[in-house]
């Protein structure tokens, strides 16, 4: 079975989406995910300049030369652009094999250890009451675990104060948007939002916080501190990880756990992490870390350590990458929980798929392959929009992490 082609789909139903199509010589395809929320064309340069003209003639059965092929064949390789391109061939093939076979990809990898995947949503509001009320209307769907966020006081356009009541894009201007932080006044006003979180909701639902490597990694353990009577399920991206050694200050301070990870490329950004425990939840995806392939060799990696995958899903993963998600979840052992943001019902239209939420759960559903689909005539009416994500500066003008 050998590819045929492959080409690359742009599509903006709402926010932009890269999709890598490919065909075989038995006119069976696979479509796999290379969205790099605003820095999408660069994948797709690469796709079409680097990686589609190796792809042809190959035998697309042969996922595991292929993979290694794009890596290590690759003199520069790793980073986000090259990881992306990477996965999304990966999971097209995946995707293949499990239709030639009329299994789901969950089926190759060994078969399911659960029938459906807990997931999270994201509740936001502009002050605490406003995502007190957010949590609330997650509940009431169903949601066993949701992650809250709220506005600051004296702080503009805060991460994660979302639109809407379910759908967040942060990327939403074609060039970045400027935000201003306060570590020290989102320090005095977080506690206060999960006082009120449990007050409100008790303590049998599961709550989540992103920091959003806002924090020095002494902040960080001062918020987990704080926060451990509440008994977070997880502190998410509480500083920056490329000094991996920097969560092992957090660790000695706070017993609040840990996820960190939805921009890693490879194992190797995660390697100290996992096996001195300095963390409780890999956040890694499949779109961002070179596909299914590497990914379960990352969480096998992770297993040893009781670390357990909580993989990113928010809306700048297409539902190709959730449908290939929930696939892996179901078979991981080491599975924690799966990150949900609803898409739009534009980008549902032009992505059809058989997963499906209920009682708090994901469940990936049993058609082959992935089970996703693009419809491409509904896709070509929504072209490319350039966005860029905000950047965040201190008050007093320094530049910061966003």
């Amino acid at each position: 079975m050998r590819i045929r082609s492959a080409r690359v789909i742009v599509t903006c139903p709402g926010r932009n989406f890269v999709t890598l199509k490919i065909e075989t010589d038995q006119g069976i395809y696979g479509i796999g995910d290379a969205t790099l929320n605003g820095r999408e064309k660069a994948v797709v340069a690469y796709l079409e300049e680097h990686v589609i003209p190796v792809l042809i003639g190959r035998d697309a059965r042969a996922i595991e030369d292929i993979w290694q092929f794009l890596y290590r064949g690759a003199y520069w390789r790793r980073g986000p652009v090259t990881m992306r391109a990477i996965a999304a061939v990966d999971v097209a093939l995946w995707d293949i094999k499990g239709k030639a076979l009329g299994v789901p990809i969950s089926d190759l990898l060994g078969g399911k250890s659960r029938e459906a995947a807990m997931v999270y949503g994201h509740a936001n509001g502009a002050d605490i009451a406003q995502t007190v009320d957010a949590v609330a209307r997650y509940v009431d769907l169903g949601y066993k675990a949701v992650r809250a966020q709220t506005g600051v006081p004296g702080m503009a356009l805060a991460y994660g104060v979302g639109r809407g009541e379910l759908h967040y894009e942060p990327a939403d201007a074609t060039l970045p948007t400027e935000t201003t932080w306060s570590t020290h006044k989102y320090l005095n006003h977080v506690p206060k939002l999960f006082d009120a979180l449990r007050d409100a909701h008790g303590t049998d639902l599961h709550l989540l916080h992103d920091g959003h490597h806002r924090m020095t990694p002494i902040e960080a353990a001062q918020l987990g501190k704080a926060l451990e009577p509440h008994r977070l399920f997880w502190l998410e991206d509480p500083t920056p990880a490329e000094n991996q050694e920097a969560f092992r200050l957090i660790r000695q301070h706070t017993t609040t756990p840990l996820a960190v990870g939805e921009i890693f490329n490879t194992l190797w950004d995660a390697k100290d992490l996992i096996q001195n425990q300095l963390i409780d939840y890999l956040r890694m995806t499949i779109v961002g870390s070179g596909g299914i392939t590497h990914l379960r060799r990352v969480a096998d990696f992770a297993a040893l350590w009781q670390v357990r995958m909580g993989s990113h899903g928010a809306t700048d993963l297409s539902p190709v990458t959730m449908g290939a998600a929930l696939n892996f979840d179901v078979w991981v052992p080491n599975f924690g929980i799966q990150e949900y943001m609803r898409h739009t019902p534009e980008t549902d239209a032009v992505f059809p798929h058989h997963y499906w939420f209920a009682d708090g759960l994901l469940h990936p559903g049993d058609a082959p392959g992935h089970g996703v689909d693009i419809d491409e005539a509904l896709a070509a009416k929504y072209p490319y929009e350039p966005r860029q994500l905000p950047v965040a500066r201190l008050e007093d003008g320094t530049m910061w992490n966003w």
